[in-house]
């Protein structure tokens, strides 16, 4: 197997939006780098499932749902 083969794989710290901070693993950056956040997954919509709309453009919604309509 190579040496080079794979990142280095070292400890950094987290520093999420609210100030909070944890130490993982990870191949980002050098030994002791610090990750800042710029969305918080313990707030952000996406990971905590908050205001899922599906919106219809164009009738592609639509057109999904009656071509789909009797197989679900």
């Amino acid at each position: 197997m190579k040496n080079d083969t794979h990142p280095d794989y070292h400890l950094i710290k987290v520093v999420m939006t609210d100030g909070t901070e944890f130490t993982t693993y990870s191949t980002y950056g050098k030994v002791g780098d610090e990750l800042h956040l710029e969305i918080d997954p313990t707030t952000h919509p996406a990971w905590t499932g908050g205001d899922q709309r599906l919106t219809d453009r164009g009738g592609r919604l639509s057109r999904f749902k009656k071509k789909f309509e009797g197989l679900f």
